[in-house]
């Protein structure tokens, strides 16, 4: 069995994000990278269908910039067989990278009996390339998943939904599957499993290589800017009864015609 995990590498959540210069991404020279934390759920899937299943190969594949393949070496050292990293700019659309992880599987020589992916990117929060990724494959695809049961080819899966009700879906396999936080515990990789890691393979390509251009991006992003600072609070002092009275109409006033909420 040939299961495939998607991975994104985004900043850490503590990491302080600022413009570059051109205001064409962010500047990530300094930033600390991890895993997307919704893809180690899909990592730790795979690696749990892998032990039930038997005879399987568990390859994780990235797209975005060469600099730092961390995300990709905790996956192999959570227990993942191999990895691909596909070449691009770490800005690059839904549409680009959901065509280079097609390409990228089928370049392996390898046909996919299943495709697990993270829910969203916790960076972009797009929600498109799971989506967009089983659309291009031709696969059955269901997302925010929380239970995930195998028997044979078939998949019983659990979708959580507004409302906290659940829905419940049987696929066939091959499909593409968006798993969700809840669905198991993810791992923690050992030192055995970090050492064992960087004798994995890692395979690379360009997107040249998958003959992918700049014609087929759909998005392209401009003008990222920081939200502007909150302006210092307003302190109110009515101490005294007879200060209530005007103290409250001033904090009304502002509400109505400063921050406009009333």
């Amino acid at each position: 069995m040939n299961i495939f995990v998607c991975i994104k590498q985004v900043p850490d959540t503590e990491t302080k994000i600022t413009p570059n210069d051109d205001g064409s991404f962010i500047e990530t020279n300094s930033i600390k990278w991890i895993m997307n934390p919704y893809d180690e759920f899909a990592v730790e899937q795979a690696l749990l269908h892998k032990a039930a299943a038997g005879d399987s190969t568990v390859t994780v594949v990235r797209v975005g910039g060469v600099k730092d393949s961390e995300a990709l070496r905790t996956a192999m050292a959570m227990g993942a067989d191999e990895a691909i990293l596909v070449e691009a700019e770490d800005n690059l659309d839904s549409y680009c990278t959901a065509k280079a992880l097609k390409l990228a599987i089928e370049k392996s020589g390898k046909t996919p009996d299943l495709i697990l992916t993270g829910k969203q990117a916790i960076d972009d929060d797009c929600l498109q390339v799971p989506q967009l990724l089983a659309q291009m494959l031709e696969l059955p695809s269901v997302s925010v998943v929380v239970g995930f049961e195998a028997n044979g080819n078939k998949l019983t899966l659990k979708r959580e939904i507004e409302g906290g009700a659940i829905e419940v879906y049987e696929v066939d396999t091959p499909c593409v599957v968006a798993c969700n936080k809840g669905l198991n515990s993810p791992r923690y990789a050992s030192l055995p499993g970090i050492m064992k890691a960087k004798k994995k393979p890692l395979t690379q390509h360009s997107l040249a290589d998958l003959g992918i251009t700049d014609a087929d991006r759909r998005v392209v992003y401009s003008d990222f800017q920081l939200p502007p600072e909150k302006p210092p609070g307003k302190k109110f002092e009515a101490m005294d009864e007879g200060q209530v009275d005007s103290v409250v109409k001033e904090v009304i006033g502002l509400l109505r015609n400063e921050a406009k909420v009333i």
